[in-house]
């Protein structure tokens, strides 16, 4: 099971793996922004308080796409 989280404005923030540590990498519109080492560097970025977390659901997806067809 995966999380990220996202914001108003295309901002996306998700975990990563970059020269063996991990960090928290912040997207907007798909383009990369910044791979930050601590939620302090993603508040430079991005309102902590304008993120909701979304979750993925193992199986999940394939039933949506399934009920919308």
């Amino acid at each position: 099971m995966s999380s990220r989280w996202v914001g108003p404005d295309g901002y996306e923030i998700v975990p990563a793996h970059v020269g063996g540590r991990q960090v928290l990498r912040v997207r907007r519109h798909g383009r990369l922004v910044a791979d930050c080492l601590s939620v302090e560097e993603v508040a430079r970025h991005v309102d902590l308080a304008d993120l909701c977390e979304l979750i993925s659901f193992p199986g999940r997806d394939a039933d949506v796409r399934t009920a919308a067809r």
